[in-house]
Formats: C-alpha cells, structure tokens, sequence
C-alpha cells in the first residue's frame, strides 16, 4: 500500500465469486465499459449461458460490497498440444479502481482455476489499442504470442 495518504487503497484482497443473475446490472455496465454495449437483459442472458455451460466460468470482483472488476474464462480442448487451454474472453475493471492491484487478482484467480482444471496453458487476446493493456499483462508475465486473424461471419 502506498504512503502517500492521497492515493488509492490497495482493492488486492477483493472478494471474487462466480457472478449469478443478480450480476447483470453490474455485468452490463462493465462489458459496455470495455468497448462491449450491453444491456441488462443481455446480460442477464449471458451469465445464464456461462452459468450452463460447465466450460465457462464468470467471476466479479466487489469491493466495499461494490462490483469492480470481472474476469470470464473459457476452457476448452486444444488439438496441436492435446491439452486444455483455458482463455481469459474478458478481462475489465472499473476506472476508478485501476492500478490498485485488482486486476493482477483476477489474473491469478483466472490462473489459479486454469491450473485446477488441469489447463497447461492460459491465454487472452487484447485489442491492438489497447497499449495500457499490454503493458498490464506483460507485467503480469504474459508474452506476446501469435497474431490472431479475424474473420467476422455476422453482427459479432
């Protein structure tokens, strides 16, 4: 923590818990917050998807009884090392509560589950604007990894 009594207490110690229905007006205003538009009802549609599919998982972060932060996971087979490979699909944390320690707990959350569900490896994509981003993760020792081509096959 820091000693200069203006700054930010340090959110490291955030409780985190799988999110549930009662998390889609949170939910919402994170994903909109990270370049993702989505409303409560949406929302709520998608934690119901996460909550029924034992390859998902969806985790909030609260702070002073606050939601600050997700992280959403995605586990899924990979041919080339026939392994699983576990994918951090969103990773966001609200504005004021960035460059407190909160993100780096949610990555070692999302490594600890990677690692319990037998995953040899964990990745995540950021977009290319995204400098702050990568600079978080290359100090959270994530690498540059390959490029990831696009093709999109509808409104997604």
């Amino acid at each position: 923590m820091s000693s200069d009594p203006a700054a930010p207490a340090d959110l490291a110690d955030a409780d985190l818990r799988c999110a549930s229905a009662m998390d889609a007006d949170d939910v919402a205003v994170l994903l909109s917050d990270l370049g993702y538009p989505c409303d409560v009802a949406d929302a709520a549609r998608r934690i119901d998807t996460i909550l029924h599919n034992d390859r998902q998982a969806l985790l909030v972060a609260r702070c002073g009884g606050v939601v600050c932060g997700l992280v959403a996971l995605d586990f899924m087979y990979y041919l080339p090392l026939d392994t699983t490979t576990c994918r951090i699909t969103a990773l966001v944390v609200t504005a004021d509560a960035q460059r407190r320690g909160l993100g780096r707990q949610l990555l070692r959350e999302a490594e600890r589950r990677a690692r319990a569900a037998g995953a040899a490896r964990i990745e995540l994509t950021s977009g290319s604007q995204r400098e702050d981003a990568h600079a978080f993760y290359r100090a959270c020792g994530y690498s540059d990894g390959t490029v990831r081509f696009i093709k999109r096959l509808g409104d997604a």
